[in-house]
């Protein structure tokens, strides 16, 4: 490993950890949704500083080629993130549909009450 592939590995794990840490202190990024970014960002700024632990666990794990770890832990990271969004957007489709729901039926009933105001009205003009 040369030393630019070793600073620029360090710089580019940090940057993903400063990137989450700051949109979750502006309010742009919930912790729940955090929390893998922030998993792969200190494993990656590990593996980074530390770049044996890499050839470590792929021996311990069995895979022959390092790299192909971390495609593989990357990918499996990328699949709980788009696991974790279906499920929210899930919820949230379900949420909207009841309250789009309600507000029709509240509509309903207000249409309802503004005719028979309005009737009232009338009959009692009428008189």
């Amino acid at each position: 490993m040369t030393l630019t592939s070793y600073i620029f590995g360090i710089v580019s794990a940090a940057m993903v950890l400063v990137v989450v840490i700051e949109l979750l202190r502006r309010r742009q990024l919930r912790e729940r949704h955090a929390l893998w970014w922030l998993i792969a960002g200190t494993l990656a700024l590990v593996v980074g500083i530390f770049p044996e632990t890499l050839a470590h666990a792929a021996g311990l794990v069995g895979v022959e080629v390092p790299v192909n770890l971390v495609f593989f832990v990357s990918i499996g990271t990328l699949f709980l993130v788009c696991l974790q969004h279906s499920a929210e957007l899930t919820r949230l489709e379900s949420k909207t549909r009841s309250l789009a729901e309600q507000a029709a039926i509240q509509d309903l009933r207000l249409r309802s009450l503004e005719q028979r105001l309005s009737a009232e009205a009338n009959d009692t003009t009428g008189n």
